[in-house]
Protein backbone atom coordinates (compact mmCIF):
# COMPACT_ATOMS: atom_id res chain seq x y z
CA UNK A 1 0.00 0.00 0.00
CA UNK A 2 1.23 3.55 -0.85
CA UNK A 3 2.87 5.31 2.37
CA UNK A 4 4.07 8.65 1.35
CA UNK A 5 5.69 9.12 5.08
CA UNK A 6 7.58 5.40 3.56
CA UNK A 7 9.10 7.35 0.65
CA UNK A 8 12.17 9.31 0.76
CA UNK A 9 13.24 11.73 -2.08
CA UNK A 10 17.29 12.65 -2.97
CA UNK A 11 18.15 15.49 -4.83
CA UNK A 12 21.74 15.90 -5.76
CA UNK A 13 22.77 19.10 -8.33
CA UNK A 14 25.92 18.93 -9.66
CA UNK A 15 28.65 20.38 -11.69
CA UNK A 16 27.99 17.97 -14.47
CA UNK A 17 24.35 15.99 -13.61
CA UNK A 18 21.37 16.77 -11.80
CA UNK A 19 20.11 13.59 -10.50
CA UNK A 20 16.93 12.29 -8.12
CA UNK A 21 16.03 9.21 -6.22
CA UNK A 22 12.68 7.72 -5.01
CA UNK A 23 12.93 5.55 -2.48
CA UNK A 24 10.36 3.32 -0.52
CA UNK A 25 11.51 2.52 3.39
CA UNK A 26 10.14 -0.92 4.43
CA UNK A 27 9.75 -1.18 8.26
CA UNK A 28 13.08 -3.25 8.33
CA UNK A 29 14.27 -0.57 6.94
CA UNK A 30 15.44 -1.96 3.37
CA UNK A 31 15.17 0.56 0.90
CA UNK A 32 14.13 0.33 -2.85
CA UNK A 33 14.34 2.95 -5.19
CA UNK A 34 11.05 2.83 -6.76
CA UNK A 35 12.16 6.16 -9.28
CA UNK A 36 15.24 8.00 -10.92
CA UNK A 37 15.78 11.28 -12.59
CA UNK A 38 18.87 12.43 -14.50
CA UNK A 39 19.44 15.47 -16.43
CA UNK A 40 22.41 17.64 -17.74
CA UNK A 41 23.57 20.33 -15.68
CA UNK A 42 24.33 23.72 -16.91
CA UNK A 43 25.04 26.40 -14.79
CA UNK A 44 26.46 25.13 -11.89
CA UNK A 45 30.19 25.44 -11.03
CA UNK A 46 31.70 23.86 -8.31
CA UNK A 47 28.98 21.98 -6.87
CA UNK A 48 27.17 25.39 -6.30
CA UNK A 49 24.33 27.26 -8.93
CA UNK A 50 25.79 29.83 -10.64
CA UNK A 51 23.01 30.39 -13.09
CA UNK A 52 19.00 29.38 -11.76
CA UNK A 53 17.56 29.73 -15.05
CA UNK A 54 19.61 26.90 -16.64
CA UNK A 55 19.79 24.86 -13.60
CA UNK A 56 15.69 25.35 -13.37
CA UNK A 57 15.43 23.86 -16.40
CA UNK A 58 17.80 20.68 -15.85
CA UNK A 59 16.28 20.53 -12.24
CA UNK A 60 12.73 20.16 -13.82
CA UNK A 61 13.49 17.70 -16.67
CA UNK A 62 15.40 15.35 -13.63
CA UNK A 63 12.32 15.90 -11.16
CA UNK A 64 9.71 14.98 -14.18
CA UNK A 65 11.74 11.34 -15.20
CA UNK A 66 11.52 10.43 -11.22
CA UNK A 67 8.04 11.45 -10.94
CA UNK A 68 6.90 9.38 -14.04
CA UNK A 69 8.95 6.23 -13.35
CA UNK A 70 7.80 6.63 -9.51
CA UNK A 71 3.97 7.64 -10.03
CA UNK A 72 4.03 10.14 -7.46
CA UNK A 73 4.15 14.18 -7.48
CA UNK A 74 7.29 15.03 -5.77
CA UNK A 75 6.43 17.59 -2.99
CA UNK A 76 9.93 17.90 -0.58
CA UNK A 77 13.16 16.65 -1.19
CA UNK A 78 16.54 15.92 1.02
CA UNK A 79 19.13 18.28 -1.08
CA UNK A 80 22.71 17.23 -1.21
CA UNK A 81 24.89 20.44 -0.90
CA UNK A 82 28.51 21.36 -1.14
CA UNK A 83 31.04 23.98 -1.97
CA UNK A 84 34.03 25.30 -0.93
CA UNK A 85 32.64 27.47 1.86
CA UNK A 86 31.84 24.01 3.81
CA UNK A 87 33.94 23.49 7.03
CA UNK A 88 33.88 20.79 9.64
CA UNK A 89 35.15 20.55 13.34
CA UNK A 90 35.02 18.33 16.37
CA UNK A 91 33.41 20.24 18.99
CA UNK A 92 32.49 19.65 22.53
CA UNK A 93 29.92 21.16 24.97
CA UNK A 94 29.38 21.45 28.31
CA UNK A 95 26.55 20.93 30.85
CA UNK A 96 26.08 21.62 34.51
CA UNK A 97 24.04 19.29 36.44
CA UNK A 98 22.18 21.15 38.86
CA UNK A 99 22.32 18.73 41.64
CA UNK A 100 25.40 16.42 42.35
CA UNK A 101 23.38 13.49 43.58
CA UNK A 102 20.71 13.69 40.23
CA UNK A 103 20.55 11.30 37.77
CA UNK A 104 21.72 12.69 33.71
CA UNK A 105 18.41 13.04 31.96
CA UNK A 106 17.72 13.44 28.35
CA UNK A 107 17.37 17.18 28.41
CA UNK A 108 20.56 17.36 29.93
CA UNK A 109 22.50 15.43 27.35
CA UNK A 110 20.28 17.23 24.99
CA UNK A 111 21.61 20.55 26.50
CA UNK A 112 25.23 19.65 26.00
CA UNK A 113 25.11 18.77 22.24
CA UNK A 114 23.54 21.95 21.70
CA UNK A 115 26.45 24.08 23.60
CA UNK A 116 28.74 21.42 21.50
CA UNK A 117 27.25 22.47 18.24
CA UNK A 118 26.47 26.36 18.90
CA UNK A 119 28.85 27.61 20.55
CA UNK A 120 31.53 26.96 17.81
CA UNK A 121 29.24 28.16 14.54
CA UNK A 122 31.18 31.69 13.53
CA UNK A 123 28.96 34.91 12.30
CA UNK A 124 27.79 34.27 8.44
CA UNK A 125 27.30 30.34 8.75
CA UNK A 126 24.89 27.58 9.77
CA UNK A 127 25.18 24.37 10.86
CA UNK A 128 24.57 21.71 7.88
CA UNK A 129 25.10 18.19 10.08
CA UNK A 130 25.95 17.05 13.14
CA UNK A 131 26.71 13.89 14.03
CA UNK A 132 27.48 12.85 18.09
CA UNK A 133 30.35 10.95 18.86
CA UNK A 134 31.08 10.35 22.58
CA UNK A 135 29.74 11.71 26.13
CA UNK A 136 32.37 12.40 29.39
CA UNK A 137 30.61 12.09 32.69
CA UNK A 138 32.90 14.46 35.38
CA UNK A 139 35.66 14.69 33.42
CA UNK A 140 36.05 10.95 32.80
CA UNK A 141 34.18 7.49 31.83
CA UNK A 142 32.97 7.42 28.31
CA UNK A 143 29.52 6.76 27.30
CA UNK A 144 28.03 6.28 23.84
CA UNK A 145 24.47 7.66 26.10
CA UNK A 146 25.02 8.97 29.44
CA UNK A 147 21.04 8.95 30.52
CA UNK A 148 21.19 7.20 33.97
CA UNK A 149 24.27 8.04 34.97
CA UNK A 150 24.72 9.97 38.15
CA UNK A 151 27.30 12.99 37.75
CA UNK A 152 27.51 16.59 38.03
CA UNK A 153 28.72 17.25 34.63
CA UNK A 154 28.37 15.97 30.89
CA UNK A 155 30.70 17.10 28.21
CA UNK A 156 29.34 16.14 24.45
CA UNK A 157 32.03 15.61 21.62
CA UNK A 158 29.89 16.36 18.27
CA UNK A 159 31.50 16.17 14.75
CA UNK A 160 29.80 19.70 13.07
CA UNK A 161 29.48 20.52 9.43
CA UNK A 162 29.12 23.98 8.58
CA UNK A 163 28.51 26.03 4.97
CA UNK A 164 28.29 29.72 4.27
CA UNK A 165 25.05 30.76 5.21
CA UNK A 166 24.20 33.18 2.19
CA UNK A 167 25.79 30.81 -0.22
CA UNK A 168 23.69 27.78 1.28
CA UNK A 169 20.33 30.04 0.82
CA UNK A 170 21.30 30.30 -2.36
CA UNK A 171 21.55 26.53 -3.11
CA UNK A 172 18.07 25.98 -1.44
CA UNK A 173 16.52 28.97 -3.61
CA UNK A 174 17.63 27.21 -6.91
CA UNK A 175 15.34 24.08 -5.75
CA UNK A 176 12.33 26.00 -4.65
CA UNK A 177 12.22 28.86 -6.57
CA UNK A 178 11.74 27.22 -10.21
CA UNK A 179 9.67 24.53 -8.59
CA UNK A 180 7.39 23.86 -6.30
CA UNK A 181 9.35 21.35 -4.85
CA UNK A 182 10.44 22.41 -0.75
CA UNK A 183 13.84 21.25 0.74
CA UNK A 184 12.50 18.58 3.53
CA UNK A 185 16.33 18.84 4.86
CA UNK A 186 20.27 20.14 2.96
CA UNK A 187 22.72 17.33 4.10
CA UNK A 188 26.56 17.43 3.22
CA UNK A 189 26.79 14.96 0.16
CA UNK A 190 29.65 13.67 1.22
CA UNK A 191 27.66 12.06 3.98
CA UNK A 192 24.87 11.12 2.12
CA UNK A 193 27.66 9.23 -0.10
CA UNK A 194 29.07 7.49 2.84
CA UNK A 195 25.71 6.68 3.89
CA UNK A 196 24.79 4.61 0.17
CA UNK A 197 28.53 2.61 0.36
CA UNK A 198 29.84 2.15 3.85
CA UNK A 199 28.26 -1.21 6.07
CA UNK A 200 28.32 -0.69 9.72
CA UNK A 201 31.24 -3.20 9.89
CA UNK A 202 33.58 -1.03 7.57
CA UNK A 203 32.63 2.37 9.31
CA UNK A 204 33.75 0.38 13.13
CA UNK A 205 36.87 -0.54 11.57
CA UNK A 206 37.54 2.62 10.00
CA UNK A 207 36.84 3.61 6.49
CA UNK A 208 37.50 7.11 3.98
CA UNK A 209 34.73 7.65 1.44
CA UNK A 210 36.48 9.79 -1.55
CA UNK A 211 33.64 11.04 -3.70
CA UNK A 212 35.21 12.14 -6.58
CA UNK A 213 33.04 14.48 -8.94
CA UNK A 214 32.72 16.59 -11.37
CA UNK A 215 33.48 19.98 -9.58
CA UNK A 216 34.13 18.93 -6.25
CA UNK A 217 35.85 16.04 -4.47
CA UNK A 218 34.25 15.24 -0.95
CA UNK A 219 35.61 13.07 1.99
CA UNK A 220 33.92 11.45 4.92
CA UNK A 221 36.43 9.79 7.69
CA UNK A 222 34.83 7.18 9.73
CA UNK A 223 36.34 5.33 12.94
CA UNK A 224 34.97 3.44 15.74
CA UNK A 225 31.15 3.42 13.86
CA UNK A 226 31.50 7.48 14.20
CA UNK A 227 32.38 10.29 11.43
CA UNK A 228 35.23 11.99 12.27
CA UNK A 229 36.72 14.23 9.72
CA UNK A 230 35.07 15.63 6.73
CA UNK A 231 35.98 18.12 3.92
CA UNK A 232 35.71 19.00 0.42
CA UNK A 233 37.97 20.32 -2.25
CA UNK A 234 36.86 22.54 -5.04
CA UNK A 235 38.84 20.30 -7.68
CA UNK A 236 37.84 17.16 -9.44
CA UNK A 237 36.98 15.87 -13.01
CA UNK A 238 36.70 19.85 -14.77
CA UNK A 239 40.07 20.59 -12.96
CA UNK A 240 41.81 18.08 -15.25
CA UNK A 241 39.83 19.01 -18.37
CA UNK A 242 41.13 22.40 -17.66
CA UNK A 243 44.41 21.50 -17.50
CA UNK A 244 44.28 19.34 -20.27
CA UNK A 245 42.97 21.47 -22.29
CA UNK A 246 45.67 24.39 -21.50
CA UNK A 247 48.50 21.83 -21.59
CA UNK A 248 47.45 20.15 -24.95
CA UNK A 249 46.36 23.36 -26.65
CA UNK A 250 42.42 22.13 -27.55
CA UNK A 251 39.06 23.29 -26.49
CA UNK A 252 37.39 22.60 -23.64
CA UNK A 253 34.82 20.02 -25.34
CA UNK A 254 37.68 18.65 -27.35
CA UNK A 255 39.89 17.73 -23.64
CA UNK A 256 37.07 16.63 -21.98
CA UNK A 257 36.38 13.99 -24.92
CA UNK A 258 40.06 13.15 -24.72
CA UNK A 259 40.14 13.08 -20.48
CA UNK A 260 37.25 10.37 -21.13
CA UNK A 261 38.34 8.16 -24.21
CA UNK A 262 42.63 8.27 -22.82
CA UNK A 263 42.25 10.01 -19.61
CA UNK A 264 44.45 7.56 -16.91
CA UNK A 265 45.73 8.47 -13.25
CA UNK A 266 48.79 6.46 -13.62
CA UNK A 267 50.37 7.82 -16.37
CA UNK A 268 51.01 4.68 -18.37
CA UNK A 269 55.07 5.37 -17.44
CA UNK A 270 55.93 2.11 -19.76
CA UNK A 271 54.00 3.05 -22.82
CA UNK A 272 55.76 4.38 -26.26
CA UNK A 273 55.13 7.66 -27.79
CA UNK A 274 51.60 6.59 -29.02
CA UNK A 275 49.45 9.66 -30.64
CA UNK A 276 46.09 10.38 -31.21
CA UNK A 277 44.60 12.94 -34.55
CA UNK A 278 42.26 15.25 -33.64
CA UNK A 279 40.87 17.55 -35.83
CA UNK A 280 42.19 21.14 -36.59
CA UNK A 281 40.06 24.08 -35.30
CA UNK A 282 39.96 27.44 -37.26
CA UNK A 283 41.28 26.51 -40.52
CA UNK A 284 44.26 24.37 -38.80
CA UNK A 285 45.02 21.27 -39.86
CA UNK A 286 44.83 18.25 -38.35
CA UNK A 287 46.99 17.52 -35.36
CA UNK A 288 48.38 14.76 -33.21
CA UNK A 289 48.16 14.54 -29.50
CA UNK A 290 50.42 12.45 -27.43
CA UNK A 291 48.91 10.21 -25.46
CA UNK A 292 51.60 9.50 -22.96
CA UNK A 293 51.67 13.26 -22.20
CA UNK A 294 48.19 13.78 -21.97
CA UNK A 295 48.09 10.58 -18.88
CA UNK A 296 50.78 12.75 -17.53
CA UNK A 297 48.63 15.89 -17.60
CA UNK A 298 45.64 13.52 -15.87
CA UNK A 299 47.93 12.04 -13.07
CA UNK A 300 49.87 14.66 -11.38
CA UNK A 301 46.30 16.37 -11.24
CA UNK A 302 44.79 13.44 -9.33
CA UNK A 303 48.26 13.22 -7.26
CA UNK A 304 48.17 16.49 -6.21
CA UNK A 305 44.71 16.67 -5.24
CA UNK A 306 44.74 13.27 -3.04
CA UNK A 307 47.86 14.86 -1.88
CA UNK A 308 46.07 17.48 -0.39
CA UNK A 309 43.57 15.55 1.01
CA UNK A 310 45.96 12.91 2.53
CA UNK A 311 47.70 15.65 4.53
CA UNK A 312 45.03 17.22 5.90
CA UNK A 313 43.71 14.01 7.25
CA UNK A 314 47.17 12.75 8.81
CA UNK A 315 46.93 15.97 10.71
CA UNK A 316 43.89 13.83 12.70
CA UNK A 317 44.53 10.56 14.46
CA UNK A 318 42.25 8.35 12.77
CA UNK A 319 43.61 7.80 9.24
CA UNK A 320 46.10 5.18 9.76
CA UNK A 321 43.56 3.63 11.61
CA UNK A 322 41.20 3.06 8.45
CA UNK A 323 41.72 -0.58 8.55
CA UNK A 324 38.68 -0.87 5.97
CA UNK A 325 40.61 1.41 3.79
CA UNK A 326 39.20 3.94 0.92
CA UNK A 327 36.03 3.62 -1.29
CA UNK A 328 35.62 5.75 -4.37
CA UNK A 329 32.35 6.64 -5.53
CA UNK A 330 31.57 9.46 -7.98
CA UNK A 331 31.42 10.12 -12.00
CA UNK A 332 35.28 10.79 -11.42
CA UNK A 333 36.08 7.53 -9.83
CA UNK A 334 35.56 5.67 -13.33
CA UNK A 335 39.31 7.28 -14.12
CA UNK A 336 41.43 4.22 -15.14
CA UNK A 337 44.42 3.63 -12.20
CA UNK A 338 42.79 5.93 -10.33
CA UNK A 339 42.71 3.16 -7.56
CA UNK A 340 46.53 2.40 -7.60
CA UNK A 341 46.82 5.90 -7.24
CA UNK A 342 45.17 6.61 -3.92
CA UNK A 343 46.44 3.31 -2.79
CA UNK A 344 49.82 4.42 -3.60
CA UNK A 345 49.08 8.02 -2.20
CA UNK A 346 46.82 6.95 1.24
CA UNK A 347 48.75 3.78 2.20
CA UNK A 348 45.33 2.43 2.43
CA UNK A 349 43.32 -0.53 0.58
CA UNK A 350 40.74 1.12 -1.71
CA UNK A 351 37.81 -0.90 -3.07
CA UNK A 352 35.04 1.23 -5.67
CA UNK A 353 32.08 2.31 -3.57
CA UNK A 354 29.11 0.15 -4.15
CA UNK A 355 25.83 1.00 -3.06
CA UNK A 356 24.77 -1.38 -0.48
CA UNK A 357 21.46 -3.04 0.74
CA UNK A 358 19.11 -1.33 -1.56
CA UNK A 359 16.99 -2.88 -4.33
CA UNK A 360 16.07 -1.29 -7.59
CA UNK A 361 17.26 -0.47 -11.27
CA UNK A 362 20.50 -2.50 -11.72
CA UNK A 363 21.50 0.69 -14.10
CA UNK A 364 21.01 2.63 -11.00
CA UNK A 365 22.25 1.01 -8.49
CA UNK A 366 25.79 0.00 -10.02
CA UNK A 367 26.69 3.57 -11.12
CA UNK A 368 28.95 5.12 -8.78
CA UNK A 369 27.61 8.53 -9.69
CA UNK A 370 24.52 7.97 -8.05
CA UNK A 371 25.87 7.35 -4.52
CA UNK A 372 24.82 10.78 -3.46
CA UNK A 373 21.05 10.83 -4.39
CA UNK A 374 20.51 7.44 -3.06
CA UNK A 375 22.35 7.83 0.21
CA UNK A 376 19.72 11.00 1.02
CA UNK A 377 17.20 8.56 0.66
CA UNK A 378 18.71 6.82 3.37
CA UNK A 379 19.65 9.32 5.49
CA UNK A 380 15.72 10.51 5.28
CA UNK A 381 14.85 7.23 6.45
CA UNK A 382 17.02 7.55 9.20
CA UNK A 383 16.27 10.42 10.37
CA UNK A 384 12.48 10.01 9.99
CA UNK A 385 12.74 7.23 12.34
CA UNK A 386 15.24 8.77 15.29
CA UNK A 387 12.34 11.87 15.70
CA UNK A 388 9.80 9.02 15.21
CA UNK A 389 11.16 6.95 18.37
CA UNK A 390 13.22 9.82 19.88
CA UNK A 391 16.41 8.31 19.38
CA UNK A 392 16.94 9.09 23.05
CA UNK A 393 15.80 12.21 23.00
CA UNK A 394 12.62 13.96 22.87
CA UNK A 395 10.12 13.23 20.19
CA UNK A 396 10.36 15.91 17.73
CA UNK A 397 7.88 17.00 15.14
CA UNK A 398 7.02 14.28 12.56
CA UNK A 399 8.14 14.86 9.03
CA UNK A 400 5.63 15.93 6.87
CA UNK A 401 4.55 14.49 3.79
CA UNK A 402 7.42 14.29 1.04
CA UNK A 403 5.03 13.74 -1.99
CA UNK A 404 1.87 12.06 -2.81
CA UNK A 405 0.31 9.55 -5.38
CA UNK A 406 -0.13 10.95 -8.78
CA UNK A 407 -3.58 10.80 -9.72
Amino acid sequence: MFDPDHIFVGLEIGTSKICVAVGEVADSGEVTITGFGQSRSRGVVKGEVADPEKAGEDLREALAQAEDMADVEIERVYLAVTGNHFRSLNARGVHAIPSVDREITVEDVHEALHNAKSDNCPPGFEIVDSVRQDFLVDYHSVYENPVGVVGSRVEASVHVIQANSRRLEASRRAVEGPTPVQIEKAVFSGLASALAVLTTDQKDQGALVLDVGGGTTEFALFQKGLLRHSGVLAVAGDHVTNDLAIGLDVPLSMAEELKVTFGSADGDPDEGEAHHAVPGTQGLPERRINLRRLRRIVALRWEETFEWIARELAETQWLGQARAGVFLCGGSSRTQGLDALVRRVFQLPVSRGHILNVSGPTDVLENPEFATAIGLVRYGAMRSRRQTRGWNFPLLRMLTPRLRRKN
